[in-house]
């Protein structure tokens, strides 16, 4: 299988992923219950212009608008029937986008959990999992996705059947996992584990890392722990923009240009390959990024406190993990 990912990053060293979709399209105006996928067909001009607006701000790896694309998700809003149209089409429009760039931009078919827990937890068996994730890469694959791209998972099994998937349509591709629950993944998985996921497996990932999770500094903590475990992989980190607060019934999340520059210049420096944005990460979060990246020069691997320094406190850490908060100690990093 081609490799976009190694070819490209041959040629830069480390690459730039776009950022939010969900809460971008909020702010286009997706209402609250409503499926982002349906506006692969509904709206596929507000998709482009999501699009547009991170290849404008300097993305190398745009994500497609199918992140709950698998039959179980879209079961929901009663478009199960509907899996490879709409996953065709949200790969379709990110490939238009990429296409016209002037530059090279990868196409990334975003596979996200199918909301379904496994047997013996759950009655979804493994072989379901494995076919609902084929049938969605299906679709990503015949509208022009060059890798797979399995996010924000918790369950080790369900990120491997969904990587055997993959395997079995042909595409390469990545898995990231949420660490959100005391450092682990809501189903225990820690980072430094991350990578052994798809060992046995008749092609290995392109990629490993985490997202989303509960906040830019703590993503940067599961990387060292990722790094250490395996300095040599290919490692992603697409982390939250900040901190999710409520203010009155929304939701915004605390990070600025800054603290996201802060972010992906610890992020080089902890040995991360793939950097992204994940929810609340904005155009003008992302251009901030790029600017952070393309001025860097790599320096010494940070340390926790480092990290808490910068980006502020971790909330999955304890004193005892050695990331007590040191609040208010945040500042720009040159």
């Amino acid at each position: 299988m081609n490799n976009p990912i190694d070819a490209l990053l041959a040629e830069k060293g480390v690459l730039l992923a776009d950022g939010a979709t969900g809460t971008n399209l909020f702010a286009m105006g997706l209402e609250a219950g409503e499926a982002p996928e349906l506006w692969n067909e509904a709206a596929p001009e507000k998709i482009a212009a999501l699009h547009q607006g991170f290849v404008d701000a300097g993305a190398d790896i745009i994500l497609t608008n199918s992140f709950g694309g698998t039959r179980h998700r879209l079961k929901l809003h009663h478009a199960q029937d509907r899996v490879h149209e709409l996953n065709k089409r949200a790969a379709e429009i990110a490939r238009s986008v990429a296409d016209k760039a002037g530059r090279r931009v990868i196409v990334a078919g975003s596979v996200g959990p199918t909301g379904e827990l496994l047997v013996p937890l759950g009655a979804l068996t493994y072989e379901e999992a494995v076919e609902a994730f084929a049938e969605q890469i299906e679709g990503l694959k015949a509208g022009g996705a060059e890798v797979a791209w399995i996010e924000t998972m918790s369950a080790p099994d369900e990120i491997r059947a969904a990587a055997e998937a993959a395997i079995r349509v042909g595409l390469p591709y990545t898995y990231t996992g949420s660490f959100d629950t005391a450092g682990r993944t809501m189903m225990g998985l820690l980072p430094k584990d991350i990578h052994g996921v798809a060992e046995g497996l008749s092609a290995a990932p392109i990629g490993v890392g985490a997202n989303c999770g509960v906040g830019a500094a703590d993503i940067l903590a599961s990387l060292l722990d990722m790094t250490a475990a395996k300095p040599e992989a290919t490692v992603i980190v697409k982390g939250n923009c900040g901190i999710p607060e409520f203010r009155g019934s929304e939701i915004h999340y605390s990070g600025t240009p800054e603290l996201m520059s802060d972010y992906v210049r610890l992020a080089v420096d902890g040995g991360a390959r793939i950097i992204g944005g994940c929810c609340g990460t904005s155009f003008a979060h992302l251009a901030a990024m790029r600017h952070a990246l393309d001025a860097h020069t790599k320096a010494s691997r940070p340390t926790l406190e480092t990290i808490v320094e910068y980006i502020g406190p971790l909330r999955n850490k304890t004193a005892a993990d050695g990331g007590e908060p040191r609040r208010e100690r945040r500042r720009a990093r040159a």
